[in-house]
């Protein structure tokens, strides 16, 4: 069973190189695609499991199981068969191979429910489809490598990535949201919510495996493991760091895990431009990646100066307001990077950035420097509590 690339009770599919899955200007690209990074992930699992025997070892004496640990190392096969496993094979989540494994040993599979939770995921998908055909049909990226639309009046042209991100973001949705229905409709990434499991890196709480059937049955369990977007806090998070955070949720965590942190700096903005420089890298060599992924630092740095310096001398009513302009003004970078990120070429990028006078650049250097000049503290030294998350009401968020 743990060389097999099919889950409990799964029919056997075809396989192919994940790298035919999509090519760079298929209109649902979804960027990088997750064999490297599952290779990355595994070789790093491995490391940790020769550290852990390597401890034991010089203790002399043996530990009970650690949460995420694997219990060996893989055999070639394995490692094969977790590569070109179906599922997210085209499109995602990223997964660990302990994820893989549990979902290859779970001990009472017919306990994982999948119907009620695919549902519950998939209903947003057809919304999200109409929405991105509209804007797509009516805003056509083509346009904007046409002579013609420079001679738009300026407000034009700056209108022009709002709908364009929008429908990115409707067609990433759909995207996403029907791998995740893969994922739960073969149990694949199901714990215990008793395990707090968070995207990409799985269950941060140990839970021992259910001892029957009829325990198991009686478990509550998400699927938080395999979750890849949160849509509603992309679209309603104040700060372009949250941002980062709900967008591609397990690649951030693959990101966090072992680009972030083996940055060669020692701040978070530095920090964050090593992570979006080999971002852009991981999603192909078109010089738009690179100008949208390395404006995030600046970006961030721009909102964490000025917010620490202005926001809390706000009253609370000013406290909202400030919280408004700053989720519109994070909504416009978006749009903004966005650009590069459709356009891909540098003179198709920098000529329409050009049309519009660099605003979001400039407006993000001004912050910076009113930020430095009232002084501000970096990203890193903010105090997380004081910061606004969200501007969606309660029941309209994902939880």
């Amino acid at each position: 069973m743990g060389g097999s690339c099919c889950g409990p009770g799964a029919h056997p599919v075809h396989l192919w190189p994940s790298h035919f899955a999509f090519s760079d200007h298929h209109p649902w690209d979804l960027g990088p695609h997750s064999g490297p990074a599952l290779l990355v992930s595994l070789a790093s699992e491995v490391q940790d499991l020769h550290l852990a025997q390597r401890k034991e070892m010089a203790s002399g004496f043996s530990k009970g199981p650690t949460l995420g640990l694997l219990p060996d190392v893989p055999s070639l096969m394995e490692t094969l068969s977790y590569s070109y496993c179906y599922v997210g094979i085209m499109t995602g989540p990223f997964f660990r191979y302990r994820t893989y494994l549990d979902w290859l040993e779970q001990p009472f599979p017919g306990a994982v429910p999948s119907l009620r939770p695919l549902l519950r995921r998939a209903w947003p998908a057809p919304l999200f489809g109409l929405l991105f055909l509209l804007p797509s049909h009516l805003f056509p990226l083509e346009a904007v490598r046409e002579d013609a639309f420079y001679a738009r009046p300026l407000p034009a042209r700056l209108f022009y990535m709002i709908p364009v991100f929008f429908a990115f973001r409707m067609r990433f949705y759909v995207a996403w949201i029907a791998a995740e229905c893969g994922c739960i409709a073969a149990g694949f990434g199901a714990y215990p919510v008793a395990a707090k499991a968070r995207a990409g890196g799985g269950p941060t709480l140990q839970c021992p495996p259910p001892s029957s059937p009829e325990k198991a049955a009686s478990l509550e369990y998400d699927y938080e493991t395999i979750r890849n977007i949160n849509c509603y806090g992309t679209d309603f998070c104040v700060r372009v760091r949250d941002g980062m955070r709900y967008w591609n949720m397990t690649v951030q965590w693959w990101l966090a895990q072992y680009i972030y942190k083996s940055a060669p700096a020692h701040s978070y903005v530095l920090w964050s431009a090593w992570t979006m420089l080999l971002s852009a890298y991981w999603h192909g060599l078109h010089p738009g990646y690179y100008l949208s992924f390395l404006t995030i630092p600046l970006c961030l740095a721009a909102e964490g100066r000025l917010e620490s310096a202005l926001r809390g001398q706000l009253s609370p009513g000013g406290q909202k307001a400030w919280d408004w302009v700053h989720w519109f003004l994070k909504m416009r970078a978006y749009d903004y990077m966005c650009m590069g990120f459709v356009l891909l070429s540098l003179a198709d990028t920098l000529r329409y950035w050009a049309s519009i006078y660099f605003c979001i650049h400039f407006l993000a250097l001004a912050a910076l420097g009113l930020g430095l000049a009232l002084g501000g503290g970096s990203p890193s030294r903010r105090k997380a509590a004081s910061q606004p998350t969200s501007l969606a009401p309660e029941k309209l968020r994902e939880e």
